[in-house]
């Protein structure tokens, strides 16, 4: 890459000398008038670039660029709009984000009232027997807090069985048909790594947490491949609404056909980058693939797995109980105490990339000991282990990200809905380890920037927003929750962009506009980096490019 990005230069050099060299020369496509924040930090802000395929070959002045333009280059004028890399997301649920654009939302139902108002009002468009999923409501949204119950859907919803998740994803609420279509009673057992929420009388109330989501999850139709290749293109064409190029899916598993049809048709308009199930390690060892395998639109060799659960369905594994549930401590995933070692450990060996989910100070001081396990035992490489949002972690063990050389993959947005209410189960000691990117930063580490959607909006600028102001999404903390771990824009757009393409071992491919690289860029509304931080959530994006080509217009 670096070589190639020489040669360019040396020939584009050639061609700013010469008149004639310039007239024969034509690039596909040259954005013009932009104000460019390349995130190359040896030539950090330009005023216009040029494409040739779907690579960038010169980014410079507006004369050196106009000067290449002929009569077969489309020419972009961005009338003096910013333009950045495109977005990264480096945590997304995608297939589940295509399916959750068209399912019942659920996210900013403000009352149980409203919540069950929504479901019977979808559940009425639908044909007796169809399944009602995805939802992913928040309990925190409601006055009193309480879990929301069977009960409280079952006469809105009879003739159709419904699992909708809480928007952290481990927690899901059952309606009594889908209970009785699991065979869920009260004599049920709970399983490892998951709890079934019971009343008074031991009868499950509907609420399934973490594994025990299993027990109805096995009863639910497999979307077909039809329905898997719409999911996939609803959420490809989204994501370039948001200017969002590229993502790592954290739950491609067996759903990579659908994006390779997609990439077919020549409709996949988003680089993907494929994670599966951590145990499935054997079946990609078994065909010798190795991380990052594939071209660069679709990619395969990662693997996702979990150690706990999440804050808000106090399944996160802390190393001191949840001050309002003090009977607990949270939830370890079955392995993570037994086998998951071993297995990274293999993984590892056969040249996969690991990466795992951490929510509590516990999991994520448990997973940072594995890696180092694991490193001791096969040896220095460039291997790029990363833990899965890094939430709540000791102090001490923060500056172990960039010690270890472990990537830290965050979300930002769940700083300002967390915020609302996680000092109920926290208290400030252990809340100054919460979402540390200043201090992860600071100590050299890298930190990789993503959504987690559909669990949250994966619009890349309400990230942005989050992590520069970390002001809660009730308006209480304007100074910005746990404030000393603030980061700047420039820090945040590069998590976002060169952070997550280095999480996926593809720094040098993408996330920074320099000549030999992908021609991956968006132009936003407004300039990010001298509004009001305020302000950034209300940007949007007015064009969006991948691979040379313009797959968005506002």
């Amino acid at each position: 890459m670096r070589a190639y990005s020489i040669l360019i230069a040396t020939a584009l050099a050639v061609i700013f000398s010469t008149g004639v060299a310039a007239q024969t020369f034509q690039p596909d496509l040259v954005v013009i008038n932009a104000s460019i924040h390349t995130g190359n930090r040896s030539q950090p802000k330009a005023r216009a670039l040029a494409v040739s395929g779907n690579k960038i070959i010169a980014v410079g002045s507006d004369a050196e660029i106009r000067a290449l333009v002929g009569p077969k280059t489309r020419v972009i004028d961005a009338g003096g709009k910013t333009v950045v890399p495109g977005f990264n997301d480096a945590h997304v649920h995608f297939l589940e984000t295509g399916q959750q654009l068209s399912s019942v939302d659920l996210r900013d139902a403000k009352t149980p009232q409203e919540f069950v108002a929504r479901i019977k009002a979808f559940a009425a468009r639908l044909p007796k027997g169809r399944w009602i999923l995805g939802g992913q409501w928040d309990h925190e949204n409601w006055t009193p807090n309480d879990l929301p119950t069977a009960a409280m859907i079952d006469a809105a919803t009879p003739d159709n069985p419904v699992f909708v998740n809480r928007l952290d994803g481990h927690m899901a609420l059952a309606n009594s048909l889908a209970m009785r279509l699991a065979g869920v009673d009260k004599n049920v057992a709970d399983v490892a790594g998951g709890e079934i929420v019971r009343d008074g009388s031991g009868n499950p109330t509907g609420i399934f947490k973490d594994a025990a989501s299993s027990y109805i999850e096995r009863v639910i139709p497999a979307p077909s491949f039809e329905e898997q290749i719409e999911a996939a293109q609803a959420a490809s064409d989204n994501a370039a609404s948001f200017g969002i190029t590229s993502v790592q899916d954290m739950s491609a598993g067996r759903t990579v056909g659908a994006y390779q049809e997609l990439l077919r048709r020549g409709t996949l308009k988003t680089r993907i980058y494929g994670c599966s199930p951590l145990n499935d390690y054997k079946r990609w060892q078994d065909t010798g693939v190795r991380f990052a395998f594939g071209n660069a639109m679709l990619r395969v060799g990662c693997l996702k797995g979990y150690a706990d659960g999440s804050l808000g369905s106090t399944t996160a594994w802390f190393f001191e109980p949840y001050l309002d549930a003090p009977n607990t401590s949270g939830l370890a995933m079955a392995d993570v105490t037994t086998t998951m070692r071993q297995t990274i450990e293999d993984a590892d060996k056969a040249g996969l990339q690991v990466r795992i989910h951490a929510i509590g100070d516990r999991a994520n001081a448990t997973i940072l000991d594995h890696y180092l396990t694991v490193e001791k035992a096969n040896g220095s490489r460039d291997r790029r282990f990363t833990i899965e949002h890094a939430q709540h972690l000791r102090v001490d063990d923060l500056k172990r990200f960039a010690g270890q050389k472990v990537v830290a993959s965050m979300q930002p947005f769940h700083i300002i809905d967390d915020g609302r209410w996680a000092w109920k189960r926290l208290d400030q000691r252990r809340l100054k380890g919460t979402y540390a990117f200043r201090t992860i930063l600071d100590s050299g580490g890298v930190l990789a920037f993503g959504s987690d959607s559909p669990v949250a909006p994966w619009n890349p600028l309400y990230g942005i927003y989050a992590a520069v102001t970390r002001r809660t999404l009730d308006d209480k903390n304007p100074n910005g929750w746990i404030p000393e771990q603030k980061i700047s824009v420039e820090e945040a757009v590069r998590a976002f962009t060169w952070g997550a393409a280095y999480a996926e071992f593809q720094e040098n491919w993408k996330g920074t506009l320099e000549p030999g690289k992908l021609a991956d860029l968006v132009i936003l509304s407004d300039d990010i980096f001298t509004i009001d931080p305020v302000k950034i959530r209300d940007v949007t994006v007015l064009k969006t490019i991948v691979d040379g080509r313009v797959v968005f217009e506002r």
